[in-house]
Protein backbone atom coordinates (compact mmCIF):
# COMPACT_ATOMS: atom_id res chain seq x y z
CA UNK A 1 0.00 0.00 0.00
CA UNK A 2 1.13 3.46 -0.84
CA UNK A 3 0.58 6.71 0.82
CA UNK A 4 -0.01 9.26 -1.83
CA UNK A 5 3.29 10.98 -2.53
CA UNK A 6 4.63 13.23 -5.10
CA UNK A 7 7.90 11.99 -6.13
CA UNK A 8 11.17 11.43 -8.31
CA UNK A 9 12.64 7.85 -8.35
CA UNK A 10 16.05 7.65 -8.45
CA UNK A 11 18.57 4.90 -9.84
CA UNK A 12 18.70 4.10 -5.61
CA UNK A 13 15.49 1.82 -7.11
CA UNK A 14 18.45 -0.72 -8.00
CA UNK A 15 19.76 -0.87 -4.49
CA UNK A 16 16.64 -1.60 -2.67
CA UNK A 17 16.04 -4.39 -4.48
CA UNK A 18 19.05 -6.29 -2.76
CA UNK A 19 16.45 -7.18 -0.09
CA UNK A 20 14.22 -8.58 -2.84
CA UNK A 21 15.02 -12.57 -4.05
CA UNK A 22 13.28 -15.07 -5.71
CA UNK A 23 12.84 -18.03 -7.14
CA UNK A 24 14.16 -21.22 -5.04
CA UNK A 25 16.55 -19.09 -3.67
CA UNK A 26 16.78 -17.92 0.07
CA UNK A 27 17.02 -14.28 1.15
CA UNK A 28 -5.32 -9.10 5.41
CA UNK A 29 -6.91 -7.02 2.62
CA UNK A 30 -6.33 -5.77 -0.59
CA UNK A 31 -5.24 -2.05 -0.45
CA UNK A 32 -6.60 0.80 -3.12
CA UNK A 33 -3.82 2.33 -4.78
CA UNK A 34 -3.29 5.89 -4.69
CA UNK A 35 -2.26 8.06 -8.18
CA UNK A 36 1.48 9.16 -7.96
CA UNK A 37 2.42 12.05 -10.10
CA UNK A 38 6.15 12.44 -11.20
CA UNK A 39 8.24 15.43 -10.23
CA UNK A 40 10.38 17.62 -12.36
CA UNK A 41 14.31 16.37 -12.28
CA UNK A 42 14.99 19.64 -13.23
CA UNK A 43 13.21 21.47 -10.61
CA UNK A 44 13.93 18.64 -7.94
CA UNK A 45 17.74 16.91 -8.00
CA UNK A 46 19.12 14.86 -4.78
CA UNK A 47 21.68 17.12 -5.18
CA UNK A 48 19.23 20.16 -4.04
CA UNK A 49 18.37 18.14 -0.57
CA UNK A 50 20.08 19.34 2.48
CA UNK A 51 21.66 16.82 4.81
CA UNK A 52 19.59 15.43 8.14
CA UNK A 53 22.16 12.74 9.41
CA UNK A 54 24.09 13.42 11.83
CA UNK A 55 27.88 12.49 11.37
CA UNK A 56 29.36 10.08 13.78
CA UNK A 57 31.41 12.14 16.34
CA UNK A 58 28.81 14.10 17.26
CA UNK A 59 26.89 12.09 18.65
CA UNK A 60 26.80 12.83 22.23
CA UNK A 61 25.74 16.81 21.49
CA UNK A 62 23.12 15.43 18.87
CA UNK A 63 21.02 12.48 20.39
CA UNK A 64 22.40 12.19 23.72
CA UNK A 65 19.17 10.48 25.03
CA UNK A 66 19.64 6.50 24.90
CA UNK A 67 17.27 4.72 22.78
CA UNK A 68 13.96 3.27 24.10
CA UNK A 69 13.34 -0.54 24.26
CA UNK A 70 10.75 -1.85 22.09
CA UNK A 71 8.31 -2.66 24.73
CA UNK A 72 8.90 1.16 26.06
CA UNK A 73 8.10 2.16 22.01
CA UNK A 74 4.96 0.05 21.69
CA UNK A 75 3.44 1.15 24.83
CA UNK A 76 4.52 4.53 24.34
CA UNK A 77 1.35 6.89 23.31
CA UNK A 78 0.31 7.92 19.85
CA UNK A 79 1.91 10.83 18.91
CA UNK A 80 4.78 11.09 21.35
CA UNK A 81 8.04 11.59 21.12
CA UNK A 82 10.39 8.26 20.40
CA UNK A 83 14.10 7.99 20.25
CA UNK A 84 15.18 3.67 18.89
CA UNK A 85 17.59 2.24 17.44
CA UNK A 86 17.74 -0.65 15.06
CA UNK A 87 19.79 -2.31 12.07
CA UNK A 88 18.69 -1.78 8.64
CA UNK A 89 16.61 -4.47 7.05
CA UNK A 90 15.61 -3.70 3.84
CA UNK A 91 14.87 0.05 1.96
CA UNK A 92 11.93 1.38 -0.04
CA UNK A 93 13.55 3.44 -3.03
CA UNK A 94 15.03 7.13 -2.72
CA UNK A 95 12.57 9.81 -3.57
CA UNK A 96 12.19 13.83 -3.31
CA UNK A 97 9.15 15.35 -2.24
CA UNK A 98 8.62 18.75 -1.32
CA UNK A 99 12.09 19.44 -2.37
CA UNK A 100 13.21 17.10 0.47
CA UNK A 101 14.77 13.41 -0.19
CA UNK A 102 13.34 10.46 1.79
CA UNK A 103 12.76 7.03 2.52
CA UNK A 104 11.21 4.46 3.95
CA UNK A 105 13.10 2.09 6.03
CA UNK A 106 12.62 -1.31 7.86
CA UNK A 107 14.52 -1.58 10.80
CA UNK A 108 14.93 -4.65 13.54
CA UNK A 109 17.29 -5.52 16.36
CA UNK A 110 18.85 -8.36 18.51
CA UNK A 111 16.14 -8.38 20.57
CA UNK A 112 13.16 -9.43 19.07
CA UNK A 113 12.20 -5.42 18.19
CA UNK A 114 10.66 -4.41 14.47
CA UNK A 115 10.23 -0.64 13.21
CA UNK A 116 8.81 0.76 10.37
CA UNK A 117 10.24 4.19 9.62
CA UNK A 118 8.15 6.43 7.29
CA UNK A 119 9.47 9.04 5.32
CA UNK A 120 13.35 9.07 6.64
CA UNK A 121 14.79 12.37 5.36
CA UNK A 122 18.64 12.14 3.95
CA UNK A 123 20.01 12.68 0.82
CA UNK A 124 20.54 10.81 -2.04
CA UNK A 125 23.99 9.76 -0.92
CA UNK A 126 23.67 8.99 2.83
CA UNK A 127 20.56 6.49 0.94
CA UNK A 128 23.22 5.04 -0.73
CA UNK A 129 25.31 4.47 2.77
CA UNK A 130 22.17 2.53 4.63
CA UNK A 131 23.51 -0.97 3.78
CA UNK A 132 21.42 -3.87 5.03
CA UNK A 133 23.01 -4.53 8.64
CA UNK A 134 23.92 -1.05 9.22
CA UNK A 135 22.32 0.04 13.13
CA UNK A 136 21.14 3.87 12.89
CA UNK A 137 19.34 5.59 16.03
CA UNK A 138 16.46 7.63 14.88
CA UNK A 139 14.25 10.25 16.82
CA UNK A 140 10.81 10.91 15.45
CA UNK A 141 7.71 10.58 16.60
CA UNK A 142 5.51 7.27 16.72
CA UNK A 143 2.05 7.09 14.93
CA UNK A 144 -0.42 4.44 13.62
CA UNK A 145 -2.00 4.52 10.12
CA UNK A 146 -4.67 1.91 9.05
CA UNK A 147 -2.68 -0.54 12.08
CA UNK A 148 0.44 0.00 11.07
CA UNK A 149 2.79 1.50 13.67
CA UNK A 150 5.11 3.63 12.47
CA UNK A 151 8.10 5.99 13.30
CA UNK A 152 7.30 9.84 11.33
CA UNK A 153 8.12 13.24 11.40
CA UNK A 154 11.73 12.07 12.10
CA UNK A 155 13.93 15.24 13.56
CA UNK A 156 17.19 13.64 13.70
CA UNK A 157 18.96 10.14 13.17
CA UNK A 158 22.83 8.39 12.64
CA UNK A 159 25.03 5.95 11.76
CA UNK A 160 25.87 4.36 15.15
CA UNK A 161 28.36 1.06 15.45
CA UNK A 162 26.94 -1.98 15.33
CA UNK A 163 25.86 -4.59 12.43
CA UNK A 164 22.80 -7.24 12.91
CA UNK A 165 20.85 -9.08 10.03
CA UNK A 166 17.77 -10.54 11.39
CA UNK A 167 17.18 -14.04 10.79
CA UNK A 168 13.60 -14.37 9.03
CA UNK A 169 10.89 -15.77 11.39
CA UNK A 170 8.55 -18.23 10.42
CA UNK A 171 5.16 -16.98 11.36
CA UNK A 172 2.61 -19.16 9.28
CA UNK A 173 0.94 -20.24 12.49
CA UNK A 174 0.21 -17.18 13.60
CA UNK A 175 -2.06 -16.39 10.85
CA UNK A 176 -5.27 -15.92 11.60
CA UNK A 177 -4.33 -15.07 15.11
CA UNK A 178 -4.21 -11.44 17.13
CA UNK A 179 -0.27 -12.86 18.26
CA UNK A 180 0.30 -12.53 14.18
CA UNK A 181 0.45 -8.29 15.46
CA UNK A 182 3.20 -8.68 18.01
CA UNK A 183 5.45 -9.52 14.94
CA UNK A 184 4.60 -6.72 12.90
CA UNK A 185 7.23 -5.08 10.80
CA UNK A 186 10.02 -8.10 11.57
CA UNK A 187 11.32 -10.23 8.63
CA UNK A 188 8.85 -13.20 8.61
CA UNK A 189 8.45 -16.22 6.48
CA UNK A 190 5.31 -18.06 5.53
CA UNK A 191 5.12 -21.56 4.64
CA UNK A 192 3.27 -24.05 2.80
CA UNK A 193 0.65 -21.80 1.41
CA UNK A 194 -1.54 -22.30 -1.57
CA UNK A 195 -2.03 -19.54 -4.31
CA UNK A 196 -5.65 -18.35 -5.13
CA UNK A 197 -7.45 -16.98 -7.65
CA UNK A 198 -7.57 -12.25 -7.58
CA UNK A 199 -10.66 -12.04 -6.68
CA UNK A 200 -12.79 -8.30 -7.12
CA UNK A 201 -14.41 -6.09 -4.87
CA UNK A 202 -17.38 -8.17 -5.12
CA UNK A 203 -15.75 -11.26 -4.49
CA UNK A 204 -15.50 -12.40 -7.58
CA UNK A 205 -12.50 -13.96 -9.61
CA UNK A 206 -10.84 -12.26 -11.94
CA UNK A 207 -10.12 -13.25 -15.19
CA UNK A 208 -7.62 -13.23 -18.07
CA UNK A 209 -8.17 -12.76 -21.85
CA UNK A 210 -8.81 -16.41 -22.11
CA UNK A 211 -11.41 -16.74 -19.42
CA UNK A 212 -9.24 -18.06 -17.00
CA UNK A 213 -8.61 -17.14 -13.29
CA UNK A 214 -5.54 -15.22 -12.37
CA UNK A 215 -3.09 -15.86 -9.62
CA UNK A 216 -1.93 -12.12 -9.24
CA UNK A 217 -3.02 -8.80 -9.93
CA UNK A 218 -1.02 -5.47 -11.13
CA UNK A 219 -2.28 -2.97 -8.17
CA UNK A 220 -5.35 -4.24 -5.63
CA UNK A 221 -8.17 -3.90 -8.69
CA UNK A 222 -6.20 -5.33 -11.45
CA UNK A 223 -6.28 -2.30 -13.32
CA UNK A 224 -2.00 -1.63 -12.96
CA UNK A 225 0.42 -2.14 -15.64
CA UNK A 226 3.72 -3.48 -15.31
CA UNK A 227 6.13 -0.75 -13.98
CA UNK A 228 8.17 0.42 -11.40
CA UNK A 229 5.25 2.00 -9.88
CA UNK A 230 3.20 -0.86 -9.95
CA UNK A 231 2.62 -3.77 -6.97
CA UNK A 232 1.71 -6.99 -7.49
CA UNK A 233 -0.93 -8.47 -5.07
CA UNK A 234 -1.73 -12.48 -4.84
CA UNK A 235 -4.31 -14.20 -2.57
CA UNK A 236 -2.63 -17.17 -0.74
CA UNK A 237 -4.26 -19.73 2.12
CA UNK A 238 -3.90 -21.53 4.92
CA UNK A 239 -6.60 -23.95 6.65
CA UNK A 240 -9.11 -22.34 4.99
CA UNK A 241 -8.33 -18.59 5.38
CA UNK A 242 -7.30 -16.85 2.41
CA UNK A 243 -5.12 -14.11 2.62
CA UNK A 244 -3.67 -11.13 0.31
CA UNK A 245 0.13 -10.70 0.34
CA UNK A 246 1.80 -7.64 -2.33
CA UNK A 247 5.11 -7.08 -3.86
CA UNK A 248 5.51 -3.43 -2.96
CA UNK A 249 7.26 -2.15 -6.26
CA UNK A 250 9.53 0.39 -4.08
CA UNK A 251 10.95 -2.18 -2.28
CA UNK A 252 10.87 -4.93 -4.89
CA UNK A 253 10.49 -3.32 -8.48
CA UNK A 254 9.57 -5.07 -11.84
CA UNK A 255 13.74 -6.42 -12.41
CA UNK A 256 13.70 -8.17 -9.00
CA UNK A 257 13.34 -12.11 -8.90
CA UNK A 258 10.07 -11.88 -6.76
CA UNK A 259 8.36 -9.52 -9.12
CA UNK A 260 8.92 -12.04 -11.73
CA UNK A 261 8.31 -14.52 -9.54
CA UNK A 262 5.13 -13.53 -8.41
CA UNK A 263 4.54 -13.13 -12.21
CA UNK A 264 4.74 -16.92 -12.90
CA UNK A 265 2.77 -17.97 -10.15
CA UNK A 266 -0.65 -20.36 -10.97
CA UNK A 267 -3.72 -21.08 -8.78
CA UNK A 268 -2.82 -24.04 -6.62
CA UNK A 269 0.93 -23.27 -6.48
CA UNK A 270 2.01 -24.59 -3.13
CA UNK A 271 4.98 -22.01 -2.30
CA UNK A 272 7.18 -20.31 0.53
CA UNK A 273 7.19 -17.06 0.95
CA UNK A 274 9.69 -14.11 3.24
CA UNK A 275 9.08 -10.73 3.36
CA UNK A 276 8.79 -7.45 6.26
CA UNK A 277 5.51 -7.92 8.08
CA UNK A 278 3.82 -4.92 7.02
CA UNK A 279 -0.23 -3.97 8.36
CA UNK A 280 -2.87 -2.40 6.14
CA UNK A 281 -6.20 -2.80 7.99
CA UNK A 282 -4.73 -6.46 8.65
CA UNK A 283 -1.79 -8.26 7.83
CA UNK A 284 -0.37 -7.14 4.32
CA UNK A 285 2.96 -8.99 4.30
CA UNK A 286 5.45 -7.11 1.82
CA UNK A 287 6.97 -10.28 0.15
CA UNK A 288 10.59 -10.05 -0.83
CA UNK A 289 10.99 -13.53 -1.56
CA UNK A 290 9.38 -16.80 -2.95
CA UNK A 291 11.29 -19.68 -1.42
CA UNK A 292 9.71 -22.48 -2.98
CA UNK A 293 7.05 -23.64 -5.99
Amino acid sequence: MKKAIVIMLTGAMMLAAVACGGGNSSNSTPAAETQTEEANPAEETAETVESTVMETEETEANIPEEPMSYEDYIAAATDSEVIIQGSIQGKQSYYVQDGAGTANVYLQDDKGGAYFLYQLPCTEKEYELMETGKTIKVKGYKSEWSGEIEVVDIEAWMFVDGDFIAEAEDVTALLGTDELASKMNKKVVFKGMTVEARTDKDGNPILDKDGKEVAFTYNSEGTGERGADTDLYFNVSLNGQTYTFTVESYLCGPDTDVYKAVEDLHVGDVIDMEGFLYWYNGPNPHITAILAQ
